[in-house]
């Protein structure tokens, strides 16, 4: 299943759950999680996992749109998902993986 698929179905299930308003993480009590919590998460899976860098919120805005580029997203799609409103700041996603248009030239 695709990252795309993923947060589709989450997206799915938690509008299925009635929560208030329209956060990406969400509590065990249904409401939004502070974000001091979600670093805090995100701090201790990474450290867990051994990665190397530091894992932060922004970092899966970053990841979410490399994922998208690498499946064939157009730029200004990616900008408009992520809320960019340069497309130029888009850009950087598409253009940090040339193999995904090698098939362009075959």
């Amino acid at each position: 299943m695709s990252v795309t698929a993923h947060v589709s179905a989450w997206v799915a299930e938690r509008g299925r759950m009635k929560t208030p308003g329209k956060a990406f993480f969400i509590s065990e009590q249904r409401r939004p999680l502070h974000r001091s919590t979600v670093n805090l998460a995100l701090k201790k899976y990474g450290e867990l996992a051994a990665l190397s860098l530091a894992v932060h919120p922004h970092i899966l805005r970053h990841a979410y749109g490399h994922a998208m580029a690498d499946q064939g997203a157009d730029t200004r799609l990616i900008k408009d998902y992520l809320g960019r409103r340069n497309i130029q700041h888009a850009v950087r996603y598409t253009a940090t993986n040339p193999a995904r248009f090698e098939r362009l030239w075959r």
